[in-house]
């Protein structure tokens, strides 16, 4: 079906109306985003129009590799509905083209753009993160007014005889530069003996260094100093890969990132969660065409278009909501990455295909 002509008008009908929904959408995502930007980071130091105009391109493939799953729920109901209303399937049905033969080039395009989205926007979408959080991060660090991330841990190291705890609110260069940081050292009893606040601290080859640090001693008067060395066993490579947010990588690099994060101990479940979750994409785009297709043949002949719309939109978004909770669950390591992403589309791939069935062939 899919190399004859009716394949190649129906597989040509769908990557159209994709584009058009891809173009609308992305310019959407950018206008949004932008005045977005422009409000939170219009008062700071640095901060410049083609600068936020730069930042906000950046980002749209990420927000828009977001949107895909849901984009092509829609992609397949426009589709579906405008051959419908133009009887178009109503003779391909009379012709004797199953609706598994004439619904093949839709699943067919949606495979394709799950795999694009996978080979292409999101390594676009992963570089764009990381500038834009760098560039957000710069224009913040200028007008001393850091941003809380909830990605930078409380980190402990243990060097010699010394114990020392190091916190942040934000940090650059893939964590190897932390941004308003604070140490606290313990002795062997664990009796704090020094808290240091830094403004910033950077990872060297053995030591951390800060700048503009202000240190208090118990019963000492608090002391000035403009930089301080202190010394540490940790290795970039670590700091690199515990503060790593699986939306900055690439799915080309989670699988080296995620065995560099097993032979540091750190947890990886939610690099390995995003791994399949990307790697799983087509095929949950294939699911919401399928989906798509239950709720899109029937329209012409019995009028249930508002009903039968509303019930696939409905769906959809349980199918994402379900998707997105259950990825956070396997982010957390409450169940397995692999288990976490792939039972959802399984399921939903076996849903659509189990009441297009019963609508085929009762």
């Amino acid at each position: 079906m899919i190399f004859s002509t009716l394949g190649r008008y129906f597989f040509r009908r769908y990557i159209v109306t994709a584009l058009w929904f891809l173009l609308g959408v992305s310019a959407i995502i950018f206008l949004a985003d932008f005045s977005e930007t422009s409000r939170r980071l219009s008062g700071f130091s640095g901060y410049t129009v083609a600068g936020a105009l730069a930042m906000t391109a950046m980002r749209v493939p990420l927000i828009l590799q977001q949107t895909i799953p849901t984009l092509s729920l829609f992609i397949g109901m426009t589709v579906l509905i405008a051959l419908n209303r133009r009887y178009e399937l109503v003779v391909t049905r009379a012709a004797g083209i199953s609706v598994w033969q004439f619904v093949m080039p839709f699943a067919i395009g949606a495979l394709l753009i799950g795999l694009a989205t996978l080979l292409i926007i999101n390594p676009l979408a992963a570089w764009g993160q990381r500038e834009s959080i760098s560039l957000e991060s710069s224009w913040r660090q200028a007008s001393g007014r850091a941003k809380p991330s909830n990605f930078v841990p409380w980190i402990r190291q243990i060097s010699g005889d010394e114990d020392t705890i190091i916190g942040a609110k934000s940090y650059r260069s893939s964590g190897t530069e932390l941004i308003d940081v604070v140490l606290f050292h313990f002795d062997k009893d664990g009796a704090v003996t020094m808290r240091q606040d830094a403004k910033t601290a950077k990872l060297e080859d053995g030591y951390w260094q800060l700048n503009e640090v202000l240190e208090n001693r118990p019963g000492e008067i608090p002391a000035r100093r403009e930089s301080v060395q202190v010394r540490t066993n940790l290795r970039q490579e670590y700091i690199q890969e515990s503060l790593s947010q699986p939306e900055t990588v690439a799915f080309f690099d989670l699988s080296r990132k995620i065995e560099i994060g097993k032979s540091f101990g750190i947890s990886t479940k939610p690099l390995e969660t995003q791994f399949h979750s990307l790697l799983s994409l087509p095929v949950l785009l294939v699911a919401m065409t399928l989906i798509a297709a239950t709720v899109s043949l029937k329209f012409s002949r019995f009028a249930q278009s508002r009903s039968m719309i509303l019930g696939g939109i409905v769906s959809g978004f349980v199918l994402y909501v379900v998707t997105v909770l259950v990825k956070a669950f396997g982010s957390s390591g409450a169940i397995p990455p692999f288990v976490a992403v792939w039972i959802p589309v399984i399921v939903a791939s076996a849903l659509g295909a189990t009441i297009l069935l019963h609508q085929e062939d009762g």
